[in-house]
């Protein structure tokens, strides 16, 4: 179909950034999924037809360029942009580092940047949409996670600086501001052992409002909808999917 609508999703082989593709492409949307790991590539694309994927750098100006190329060379339009792919650390103000300080904000601020301005002018011909992913912590303090804490109020704060900004040209603006969930963030993100892990999650779990930790579905569906029709007079809002964490 010439109209089906076509959208980018950053950091999608894995966690949320799956569980939205494939809920796009369930929803008749022809997806692109960007990520480092061939093989996850490979593994989500054979999920369904109408998912295509490619080897990008999150933080890369030429990787943010040559991904809109792809949707567009494939496919010939872009309608939406799902800012997903994240990095972080559980880093203490002693520990920190120019380099992964460095690190953090090139792919949580600086990489979402950069995608969201290559793709501009597709997304002012569809009228579309630009989803970006914060997390409860971009929004609520927490010891040891200053920096990520720190991108993630960025990536907030841009939300609504862009929604205004492109208001005029009909592209709407939003974020999904999950909380934990069952992403393996804490062993591949931020490097704790198994069993360092099992303990933070249980901490999480109770520290939780509605008594659980999130699925990537969860999350997922926000961020489907937002990008959807249902969402047509929603701009520059930041949904928390966090089963109550960010009041606690």
């Amino acid at each position: 179909m010439q109209d089906q609508k076509v959208v980018v999703v950053t950091g999608g082989t894995s966690g949320i950034g799956r569980a939205a593709a494939l809920r796009f492409a369930k929803q008749g949307y022809r997806v692109l999924i960007t990520g480092r790991r061939a093989g996850l590539i490979e593994e989500t694309m054979l999920q369904h037809p109408d998912i295509a994927g490619m080897t990008a750098d999150a933080a890369s100006a030429d990787d943010a360029q040559r991904t809109v190329a792809k949707a567009l060379d494939k496919w010939g339009r872009l309608d939406a942009l799902v800012n997903n792919a994240g990095a972080g650390a559980i880093l203490s103000l002693a520990d920190v580092t120019a380099d992964r300080i460095t690190d953090i904000s090139a792919v949580n601020v600086l990489g979402p940047s950069l995608l969201a301005s290559a793709a501009l002018p597709h997304l002012k011909a569809t009228r579309g949409t630009i989803v970006n992913v914060s997390s409860t912590f971009g929004h609520k303090a927490a010891a040891r996670l200053s920096h990520y804490a720190a991108s993630k109020a960025a990536v907030e704060h841009l939300t609504r600086c862009w929604a205004l900004e492109l208001a005029p040209f009909g592209i709407r603006v939003n974020a999904v501001a999950p909380g934990p969930t069952q992403t393996g963030a804490l062993t591949g993100m931020m490097g704790l052992s198994a069993q360092q892990a099992a303990v933070v999650e249980e901490q999480e779990r109770v520290s939780i409002p509605l008594g659980r930790r999130g699925a990537p579905d969860d999350v997922a569906e926000w961020i489907v909808q937002l990008a959807g029709p249902a969402s047509a007079w929603v701009t520059g809002q930041v949904i928390a999917i966090d089963g109550g964490l960010g009041l606690a």
